[in-house]
């Protein structure tokens, strides 16, 4: 309430500080009329004596009025030398005021910077005027307000029902909101493939289930493959599963044996559709259309949650001042109860104020530095990126190499190696990945310290390449597989269009290696936190005494090495979702697991960071880096739908020659106004204009947003200014006090 008042105050004693002009002759007129009119507004208006009560001349000695005075003269000579000196007209003016009014009428009362006992008088003057409304607007702001309130009241009894709720405020309680949102981009994977686990579950697995469990009226459809040579079509399903028992450990493992004809894999789907009374369930659209779905769902989801953490980065897009200022007055986290955590956010923030001035240091470094400095820094970066990418290069090279040994020689019989060998050549890709992304962070951090960056850049860069790296090895393992299905020089290799010998359902292959990927992902995290995380921690806090676990000390829960072990696995489950519809359930059920266990984890066996995230930074982080997996995942699925022939042994898309050929055929059935109007909209004619309007709406959004930060960089002149005479009044406050006590004296 006090802060209210005071601002409010302060608002006053500006306007009260404004010199004579045309706007304030109009704020003065526009006040009478307004009271007049609105009962309102009149315990807001300012006291007409306030105006005149100072001096002309101590007005103009204000930085502010300096500051206009300076501006309206060069805007003034600027328009007369450009003949477009405009006046302020009525018309204007009573806009103004009707927006002003109108904004008064709908607002809130609670949205006013106003003490309780303006905000009661307001209430009551509402009332009053409510009854010399028509029943007509009566019932309409009844209503309204009505309506809003079961809104507030819905959101209220949402909260309470959100997954973890007083799990993630405990977090954020005891360790900042920095961590807390890491838990809460967590808890959004979850609901996210939970998500999409519905919509593939009621698209594609329900009308199966119902058919062949009995529960319906319907029958499969089973189209023969025409012009199809049988020998594409024979698909051998191991069933070597059954003669060892460790065999069923390695095909719950890999995905193989018993998992491999099921549910679980594309290759299970082998349906043209489903009968039922009334109609004809095309299951291959519907498959089809499930994929593009969640992607669609996937897109406008994470781009609607980065689009607020996005506007609140550009708000705070400040001067180095003003960062300065605000971590010393306003960067404190009121949400911390731990006194470990608040002594951590106090090293925090005099890191955070170090590597302002380590950047500002490096800045005026920078702006001092030679020609021949110059060239020898950027020489020296050009030599240490030749060595990242060839780092990547390796890593690359060494994917490329396990995923095809992996691949030919799986094919052995199981009763020719033992059970650790067979595991190893199964999962020899997920382990080369897996050290790919441990080894390189290591190497980029230590590359980094030499190219002369400032530490907010280093961090940066550092996150990108390891985003880089660990989203690109998926890729790199999928292509590899697609180069090996459709490289091969037999005869049956150019019958089927794919390398049927190797491959006789590609699809299911591929599903497989996305379920290894997962499955592994969380072998390594439990792994890592039950036989590292753990015993280092009871080193640590038993054995003291000995320097060498002084100097190990416990493990830093990082964020960001965090984030990036989730969105690997996301983007697998993208990846894998279409080639194993299961998928995004075990991903759900991982995500799960991962929650529990890096709780437990921050709880009892690390500690956090000292490199602290705020919440608004980190969530636009999480979610930027989240987008990139996406759009990286949309890739390989686009190509091998559209570009690799589907199997003709296995799955939905037997009687295509490719995935997306369902579209056509689809269309093909459409009337023919329907078709014309989906072949207009998919030809050139209509995709140039449309890209030109795109072109044109996105000029103006862009111009939109310059006009919006100009505006922002009027208001903090505008309060710069306002701070500046708030110093001077108090100056000569000041002086005029020291010369009433002397003259007293």
């Amino acid at each position: 309430m006090e802060q209210c008042e005071s601002r409010v105050l302060s608002r006053r004693t500006y306007l009260c500080l404004q010199p004579p002009s045309p706007p304030t002759r109009f704020l003065s007129t526009g006040k009478a009329q307004m009271s007049s009119s609105h009962p309102s507004i009149k315990s807001l208006s300012l006291d007409s004596s306030c105006f005149s009560s100072p001096p002309v001349n101590f007005l103009q000695e204000l930085p502010s009025y300096r500051s206009i005075a300076r501006k309206r003269t060069t805007i003034l000579s600027r328009d007369k030398q450009n003949g477009t000196l405009l006046k302020p007209t009525d018309s204007y003016n009573f806009q103004l005021e009707g927006e002003i009014t109108e904004d008064l009428d709908n607002q809130s009362i609670r949205k006013y910077a106003l003490n309780i006992s303006e905000k009661r008088r307001l209430r009551d003057i509402q009332e009053t005027q409510m009854k010399y409304l028509s029943e007509w607007d009566q019932w309409k702001r009844y209503s309204s307000k009505s309506w809003k309130r079961f809104i507030e009241k819905a959101r209220e009894m949402t909260t309470h029902l959100e997954l973890w709720r007083e799990d993630i405020r405990s977090i954020e309680g005891k360790f900042g909101t920095g961590i807390q949102s890491y838990f809460s981009f967590l808890r959004f994977l979850v609901l996210l493939n939970l998500v999409i686990f519905l919509i593939i579950f009621m698209v594609v697995l329900l009308p199966v289930l119902l058919t062949r469990y009995k529960i319906t009226n319907s029958s499969f459809i089973l189209i023969p493959s025409k012009d199809v040579d049988i020998q594409c079509t024979v698909y051998p399903i191991s069933s070597s599963g059954l003669i060892y028992f460790y065999s069923y450990v390695i095909d719950l493992l890999s995905g193989t044996g018993f998992l491999e004809d099921t549910y679980l894999f594309y290759g299970h789907y082998t349906i043209d559709g489903v009968k039922f009374q009334n109609f004809i369930y095309d299951l291959p659209l519907a498959y089809l259309l499930s994929t593009i779905a969640y992607l669609a769902l996937s897109l406008v989801w994470i781009v609607k949650r980065s689009v607020e953490g996005f506007k609140i980065n550009l708000i705070r897009s400040e001067e180095h001042f003003q960062s300065y200022c605000n971590k010393i007055f306003a960067g404190w986290d009121f949400c911390i109860t731990n006194r470990s955590m608040a002594d951590l956010k106090h090293s925090s923030l005099r890191y955070e104020l170090r590597a302002d001035l380590e950047e500002e240091r490096i800045r005026q470094k920078i702006a001092e530095r030679t020609s021949e400095e110059t060239i020898r820094i950027y020489s020296l970066r050009l030599f240490l990126n030749c060595i990242v990418l060839a780092v990547l290069a390796a890593c690359f090279y060494a994917i490329y190499r396990a995923t095809i040994f992996s691949q030919e020689h799986m094919k052995k019989e199981i009763d020719k190696m033992v059970f650790g060998e067979n595991l190893l050549i199964l999962y020899l890709p997920s382990i080369v990945i897996t050290l790919a992304n441990f080894i390189t962070p290591i190497i980029f951090a230590k590359i980094i310290h030499y190219e002369d960056y400032s530490p907010g850049f280093e961090i940066r860069l550092t996150i990108l390449r390891c985003v880089f790296m660990r989203l690109a090895t998926i890729c790199v393992l999928v292509f590899t597989l697609g180069s090996k299905i459709t490289s091969c020089d037999s005869y049956l290799c150019d019958l089927c269009g794919y390398n049927q010998k190797l491959y006789p359902c590609w699809e299911t292959q591929v599903g497989q290696e996305m379920y290894k990927l997962m499955i592994f992902d969380l072998i390594i995290i439990l792994a890592v936190t039950l036989f590292v995380d753990f015993p280092r921690k009871i080193l640590v806090t038993y054995c003291s005494s000995w320097k060498l676990f002084q100097c190990w000390g416990e493990q830093e829960f990082a964020i960001p090495d965090n984030v990036l072990g989730i969105v690997y696995g996301q983007t697998i489950c993208w990846i894998g979702a279409f080639f194993s519809p299961l998928l995004p359930a075990i991903a759900t059920l991982k995500f799960i697991i991962i929650f529990y266990v890096k709780e437990i984890s921050l709880l009892y066996t690390c500690r956090p960071s000292p490199r602290q995230f705020r919440a608004s930074n980190s969530n636009f982080f999480f979610l930027l880096v989240l987008l990139i997996g996406l759009c990286l995942a949309i890739i390989p699925l686009t190509i091998s739908m559209a570009r690799i022939p589907s199997s003709k042994a296995c799955g939905p898309f037997t009687n295509f020659n490719t995935t997306w050929e369902v579209v056509p055929k689809t269309v093909s059935t459409f009337p023919n106004s329907l078709q014309t109007l989906v072949y207009g909209i998919t030809s050139e004619a209509f995709a140039v204009p449309f890209f030109m309007i795109i072109c044109l709406i996105m000029f103006y959004f862009i111009a939109l947003a310059g006009a919006h930060k100009r505006v922002v960089v009027q208001l903090r002149e505008q309060l710069n200014l306002e701070s500046r005479d708030k110093r001077y009044l108090i100056q000569k406050l000041t002086e005029a006090q020291r010369d009433l006590r002397n003259r007293l004296d």
